[in-house]
């Protein structure tokens, strides 16, 4: 499978994750809160939406011979570095692996309010990733 094709993949995947949240935007925060089935729904697709970001930086970078990262944080951040993405967005945006960890790792941490925010703030993030790795994949 080619660069190209494994992306598609991942980009197709991650458009589904954001169609879902989208779908979820008209809760409230305190639903997020009082309804677990909302909140386990939310966390779930920000956190696949994340892994698919993650995804595509680790193949792009493995494809591309480009240095390997230290963290899922680097992994992004080295798609700025190699102007695969703007380095500006990718210091903005690169946080979202940090998310991520919290999402998988740290149950008991989750802050509610950040995920969110995460849901109604930062999902067109999500959106320009995509539309700047499907330009990188075009050239």
């Amino acid at each position: 499978m080619t660069e190209q094709e494994k992306i598609s993949q991942k980009l197709e995947s991650l458009g589904e994750y954001l169609r879902y949240l989208k779908m979820c935007r008209k809760y409230s925060l305190e639903e997020l809160k009082g309804d677990p089935i909302i909140r386990g729904a939310v966390e779930r697709y920000l956190h696949l939406a994340a892994e698919c970001v993650i995804d595509i930086a680790e193949i792009m970078i493995a494809t591309r011979g480009l240095r390997k990262p230290e963290d899922y944080r680097e992994a992004i951040d080295i798609l700025g570095e190699a102007e695969i993405i703007p380095a500006a967005f990718a210091g903005y945006f690169s946080p979202i692996a940090g998310f991520r960890n919290i999402l998988v790792h740290e149950y008991a941490r989750i802050d509610l309010q950040e995920v969110y925010r995460h849901l109604v703030k930062d999902l067109d993030d999500f959106e320009k990733f995509a539309q700047f790795i499907a330009r990188s994949v075009e050239k």
